[in-house]
C-alpha cells in the first residue's frame, strides 16, 4: 500500500512537470491568456495575458495515475477512485466552459452565476445519488473529534450534502486569486487524505491513490504556478480541485471534516460574504480593503503592511497544514476498537 501511494505521488508529479513544459507554450500559441479584473489590485494588471486553463496539467496527471497505479483496483472491482475523478471532472468541464468564454470574449466574465450554480447543483446531486446507490455514501453523518455518528433523514442529508458540495467547490475557486495560493493551500488537504488512507487500511487504498496523485499533480503544477506564475489553473483547475476535495470527503464518508480541513476556503468565502453584506447594509462601507481575504492582505490589511504574494502563499499553506494535522487527530480513532 505504501509503495502505491508513493508511486502515485511521484508519477503524478513527473507527469505534470513534463506535460507542463509542452502544454504552456501551446497555450501561449493559442493565445489562451487570462484577463485580469480591473477592480483588483493594480499590480495584478501585469499578469494579463498569462496562459490560463493550466489545471489540465494536474487533471491529466491524476487520470494517468488512476489508469496505472489504480488499474489493479479496477480489476478487483473497485471503482471509487474512478467515481471521484469523474465527479471532479464534471466540475472541471464547467470550469473549462467558463474559461473558454473568458478567453473567447477577452474579458474576465464567463458563464453567468446562475448557469454555473445550476450546473454545479445538478452535478452534485447526480454524484451523491450514485454514491448512495453504490454504498459509498450514507445518511449517517460522522462527527470528527467527538467520534460519533448521527443518523439523518435521507432527504435532509441530500440537501445538506448538495450545499456542502457546491459551497466547497466555489470556496476553492475563490481561493484561486494569487500565484500558487489554491494549489499551496490544497496540498495539505490532499496530504490529510493520503494519511487517512494509510492509517485506515487497504479498504481506502483507491481513494488514497487519488489523493496522492492530486498532491503530486499540484506540486508539479506549482513548479509553473508559483510566483511569478507562468500559468494559471483557471476555473478548469480550481473547480476540478474543489470537486476532487469534496468528492474525497464524501467518499471517505466524513464531509464535516471540511470545517477544519478547509479552514482557508472558509476564511476566504466568509470574507467575501461579509464584505458584500456589509457594503449593502452600510451603503458603501467596507470591512476589508478588498475581498477575498488574500487581497485584503495584499492591499495593506488593517495594519498597513502590504503582504507579498509569496508571503501570503507561505501563510495560507502553513495554516492549511496546521489544520490538516488537527483534522487528522480528529478522525484518527474513527475505527479504533
Amino acid at each position: 500500500m505504501t509503495i502505491k501511494l508513493i508511486c502515485a505521488f511521484v508519477l503524478a508529479y513527473l507527469f505534470a512537470t513534463v506535460f507542463g513544459k509542452y502544454y504552456i507554450p501551446w497555450l501561449k500559441k493559442q493565445k489562451a491568456g487570462q484577463e485580469i479584473k480591473e477592480n483588483g489590485p493594480t499590480w495584478h494588471m501585469s499578469k494579463s495575458g498569462t496562459p490560463t486553463m493550466g489545471g489540465v496539467m494536474f487533471i491529466l496527471a491524476v487520470l494517468f495515475v488512476i489508469l496505472t497505479v489504480g488499474f489493479e483496483g479496477m480489476l478487483k472491482g473497485h471503482f471509487v477512485h474512478i467515481f471521484v475523478f469523474l465527479f471532479a471532472s464534471v466540475f472541471g468541464v464547467i470550469g473549462f466552459l467558463d474559461d473558454w468564454e473568458k478567453v473567447k470574449n477577452k474579458r474576465n466574465l464567463g458563464l453567468s452565476a446562475k448557469a454555473k450554480f445550476l450546473l454545479q447543483l445538478a452535478a452534485a446531486l447526480c454524484f451523491l445519488f450514485l454514491m448512495r446507490q453504490i454504498g459509498y455514501v450514507s445518511p449517517n453523518l460522522y462527527i470528527p473529534f467527538a467520534n460519533k455518528t448521527i443518523l439523518m433523514p435521507e432527504w435532509l442529508y441530500f440537501i445538506f450534502a448538495a450545499f456542502v458540495v457546491v459551497g466547497t467547490v466555489n470556496a476553492v475557486n475563490i481561493t484561486d486569486g494569487i500565484d500558487g495560493l489554491a494549489a499551496g493551500s490544497s496540498m495539505p488537504v490532499c496530504l490529510f487524505f493520503v494519511a487517512v488512507s494509510f492509517v485506515w487500511g487497504q479498504d481506502y487504498l483507491e481513494l488514497g491513490i487519488v489523493a496522492s496523485a492530486l498532491l503530486g499533480g499540484l506540486l508539479g503544477f506549482l513548479v509553473y504556478n508559483f510566483n511569478p506564475a507562468k500559468v494559471f489553473m483557471g476555473d478548469t483547475g480550481s473547480l476540478f480541485l474543489g470537486g476532487a476535495i469534496v468528492g474525497l470527503a464524501f467518499a471517505y464518508d466524513m464531509p464535516l471534516v471540511l470545517i477544519t480541513l478547509g479552514i482557508i476556503y472558509i476564511i476566504e468565502t466568509l470574507s467575501d460574504i461579509i464584505q458584500v453584506g456589509y457594503f449593502k447594509l452600510s451603503h458603501g462601507k467596507r470591512v476589508f480593503r478588498m475581498a477575498p481575504f488574500h487581497h485584503h492582505l495584499e492591499m495593506g490589511g488593517w495594519t498597513g503592511k502590504k503582504w507579498k504574494e509569496k508571503e501570503i502563499f507561505a501563510l495560507f499553506t502553513g495554516i492549511s497544514l496546521l489544520f490538516a494535522i488537527i483534522s487528522f487527530i480528529g478522525v484518527y480513532n474513527r475505527f479504533a476498537l
